[in-house]
């Protein structure tokens, strides 16, 4: 019985003209005004929706809405369908297990069935999530990192080190799609050191050449002080002309540093999502793909639309997803803020700042909305602080909530007190509210924020409920 295969399925060089890069991005949308895009958006939209009403889980969720197709005639109108969110997806996996009912694979034969790209979330916070892709959908995702890496300015020939992990997480898998298929550079999939050791990490990148490196800045961070160790200089004996990754807000001048100087770019993007933005050459915040995406913010307990500058959840519609698991209005739960202004290369998309943290691991202090994440950037102006800490939320016997930062500092234990009176006024000025601070060594946060086990650290530890 025939069956169609991967590149049979769609056709790559339409998905190119639909998505450019490189030279041909920025010859399609400088100049392009709003209303041009947002006609775009809209072709886009209508087309994901018509989609969506296909597929049981939207079916479901706009029908208990009230939606009827109908409702939708324009871009304009998708305030009318819900939000969801990852528990809606798990619910979703719950009732119809493994894979759940929102891919749209759902009563087709065998024969008839795409190829499927499938990976999970990493299950660290419980029972991993199933992730789907198409053909078209995987390929365009992967596009749209290169669209992000070429527009940032990697260089034609670049040796390019990736740390991000992969078994049955995406992450490592389509970044390396991504550089191999829509760039020139030669690819190192390194992994986490788990993957492989630090040490030889370190020696890939000695021995190749490597003058990029990719991944999460924490363990790019780690790697220069083992290359110390090793004897080697970053920037003299490994030369890393540029580091992409997810930077958040932790310090960048350190991680800079600590490679000789290299450039940093920062970009965001959800497992769901793909590549959502991306920093430019001009480094002053992330302009949004909004040919592949539609992107609101939204105010975290209401749920309205936020003015420019003020933060609110990052709710992604992907406009191109439109073959398996579509994203119509996915609350990332990731919380951001547009920068007003116009951009120096006259393109009509939007720039936000990046990821400044998440809502469900926000604390709430006496009426003061804390979000761990964004403690790290507050922290960079301590000049001991190593860019490590990790948040403690506790209950007293009374009910009265606190929290406890404890801070990584290269002082002597003798400033502690100091630096801990330094560092809590700093806080409680940006915050408005009074925190704890706990000066530690380095080193002694690792216990609590898992930096040798995890990708991403864990930043918040909330013993409010056990």
């Amino acid at each position: 019985m025939p069956y169609p295969s991967y590149f049979e399925s769609f056709d790559v060089h339409q998905a190119l003209a639909d998505y450019p890069l490189g030279d041909a991005f920025l010859q399609t949308y400088a100049g392009m005004s709003r209303d041009a895009l947002r006609e775009l958006q809209n072709q886009r939209f209508l087309k994901l929706v018509a989609r969506g009403w296909q597929i049981p889980f939207y079916q479901r969720l706009w029908g208990e809405a009230g939606i009827l197709p109908t409702d939708i005639r324009s871009i304009d109108d998708i305030e009318k369908l819900p939000v969801f969110s990852k528990s809606d997806i798990m619910q979703s996996v719950e009732r119809f297990p493994p894979i759940g009912d929102f891919s749209g694979l759902d009563g087709l034969a065998p024969e008839q069935r795409p190829p499927v790209v499938f990976h999970t979330t990493s299950g660290t916070t419980g029972r991993p999530q199933p992730i789907l892709f198409g053909p078209r959908g995987r390929e365009i995702q992967a596009m749209l990192v290169a669209r992000a890496y070429r527009f940032m300015g990697l260089k034609p020939g670049a040796t390019v080190q990736s740390t991000y992990g992969h078994g049955m997480i995406n992450g490592g898998h389509y970044i390396r799609e991504a550089v191999t298929r829509y760039t020139n550079a030669l690819f190192l999939s390194a992994g986490t050191g788990l993957e492989t050791r630090s040490a030889q990490q370190v020696q890939l990148m000695r021995d190749f050449g490597v003058n990029v490196m990719v991944g999460f800045a924490d363990y790019i961070k780690k790697l220069a002080s083992v290359a110390q160790e090793m004897g080697m200089t970053p920037g003299e004996d490994l030369r890393i002309d540029m580091i992409i990754g997810h930077l958040g807000q932790e310090t960048r001048a350190a991680l800079s540093d600590a490679w000789g100087g290299a450039k940093l770019y920062d970009w965001y993007g959800v497992a769901d999502t793909g590549c959502i933005a991306a920093e430019g050459p001009d480094q002053n915040g992330l302009y949004v793909w909004e040919d592949a995406h539609y992107l609101e913010l939204l105010d975290v307990e209401s749920g309205r639309a936020v003015s420019a500058g003020d933060t609110g959840n990052m709710v992604v519609t992907c406009l191109y997803k439109d073959d398996i698991y579509p994203v119509i209005r996915f609350n990332t739960c990731d919380i951001t803020a547009e920068i007003p202004g116009e951009n120096p290369f006259n393109l009509p998309f939007r720039r936000i700042r990046g990821f400044l943290g998440r809502s469900d691991n926000m604390v709430k202090l006496r009426g003061i909305n804390v979000y761990p994440h964004g403690i790290g950037g507050m922290l960079a102006e301590l000049e001991s602080f190593t860019g490590e800490y990790v948040c403690i939320a506790e209950r007293d016997a009374s009910g009265r909530e606190t929290l406890t930062v404890l801070v990584e500092v290269g002082a002597a234990l003798e400033q502690h007190p100091a630096i801990a009176r330094q560092c809590a006024e700093m806080l409680k000025h940006k915050l408005g509210i009074e925190v704890g601070v706990e000066p530690v060594a380095a080193g002694g946060t690792a216990q609590w924020t898992e930096i040798d086990r995890r990708q991403k650290p864990l930043r918040l530890i909330d013993r409010r409920f056990d």
